[in-house]
């Protein structure tokens, strides 16, 4: 006869309560963050030292969205999807690296002093902000913030800001700490904002005013530079940028103000609207160089006198240029991309191409590369 042995009773709770354990850690990691980020990581981009060729061919194309304003950082392209963000080789559109979550939605996006700064939305709000290096992809710090759900993010040097119609905040990109808010008086709603060389302007519209409030803070402490009231009627008046100048857009004039002391410097027209546009939707894009503020509107490139606010030169345009050293832009024209002198628009090289250039993108030089990016496509022409 074999005699068995029967376990204790303690022992069969013990591997219960052990197995319990076991599934439910399996259950919360197949749950958690960790599970649903996918993320990889590269070596940091080599660029060559070499200028486009005479003519240039699309090499790739990706699409994106939203499409950061800064689409370039670190000699590779940035691209968007519902769940997170891609950097791609410049040259071959290849992955160089990636972080996309599957349980979250991402609100925005931008880069800015080497790093990617990723909004992302897993409950009513937006309500993580994590930076990535933008050269390798590795995470460099991560947040949790309260944003709505249509903040919208852009950046300077030094400088984040992510803004709303109820307010706005400044970040620290190379960290994660908050440098300063700003919500509107009692009665007044946000209807413009943006950050540049010239700091942080906020558009605000107040109850019983015909005027709308143009207000420069500055970018690092907040304090408001001046105030300046623009009196608009019924128009809709649209921010176009603040590097440099301060320029706000009413229905076909730009009124361009000093960013000194919010002083009007005259009134620039805008050039008749292609066919079939309309002025409340179509685009209006700034970028500053020098002593030069660069304003993208209906087809085309005004280079404005940062001193004077008056035109330097103007001619048709894509979209915005690639700014640089040496005193030249890059402006994306129909069949080519034109480098032009910054003082008086004189062309001094073209790179040809046969392929089109769709209207509203921001155009950027990496090393022989033409990166062209609109709100919904990223284009690469070598």
């Amino acid at each position: 006869m074999t005699l068995v042995r029967r376990l204790p009773l303690r022992v069969w709770a013990w591997t219960a309560v052990t197995l319990v354990v076991a599934a439910v850690a399996v259950l919360l990691w197949r749950t958690s963050d960790v599970a649903a980020t996918s993320r990889t990581t590269a070596a940091p981009a080599a660029v060559p030292d070499e200028t486009p060729a005479a003519e240039l061919a699309q090499a790739w194309s990706a699409a994106t969205g939203p499409a950061p304003r800064q689409a370039v950082e670190s000699g590779r392209v940035l691209v968007t999807d519902e769940h997170g963000v891609a950097m791609l080789d410049a040259a071959t559109g290849d992955e160089a690296w990636h972080y996309r979550r599957a349980n979250a939605t991402l609100c925005d996006a931008t880069a800015v002093d080497g790093i990617v700064v990723v909004a992302f939305r897993t409950t009513g709000r937006c309500n993580e902000l994590t930076g990535l290096d933008a050269s390798t992809g590795a995470r460099e710090w991560y947040r949790n913030v309260r944003f709505r759900t249509d903040v919208d993010l852009a950046s300077t040097d030094q400088i984040l800001l992510a803004s709303s119609p109820t307010g706005i905040v400044t970040i620290d990109p190379a960290g994660d700490n908050t440098r300063w808010r700003y919500a509107p008086p009692e009665g007044c709603r946000i209807v413009g904002s943006d950050v540049g060389g010239s700091g942080v302007v906020v558009l605000q519209r107040c109850s019983g005013l015909a005027a709308v409030q143009v207000r420069l803070l500055d970018g690092f402490a907040g304090d408001v530079i001046w105030t300046r009231d623009l009196d608009v009627g019924d128009a809709t008046p649209r921010l176009a940028g603040v590097d440099r100048l301060v320029d706000v857009v009413v229905g076909d004039r730009v009124h361009v103000l000093s960013p000194v002391d919010g002083t009007p410097l005259g009134e620039v027209p805008l050039p008749a609207l292609p066919a079939g546009s309309e002025a409340a939707t179509e685009p209006l894009q700034q970028v500053g160089v020098d002593d030069v503020a660069l304003l993208w509107a209906r087809g085309q490139l005004l280079a404005l006198d940062q001193a004077t606010g008056l035109p330097r030169w103007q001619v048709p345009a894509r979209g915005l240029p690639a700014t640089g050293d040496g005193g030249a832009v890059t402006v994306p024209e129909e069949g080519a991309f034109v480098q032009r002198d910054l003082a008086d628009g004189t062309e001094l090289a073209r790179w040809s191409t046969a392929d089109a250039v769709p209207a509203g993108g921001r155009t950027s030089l990496v090393g022989p590369v033409v990166v062209y990016v609109t709100p919904a496509q990223v284009s690469a022409h070598r």
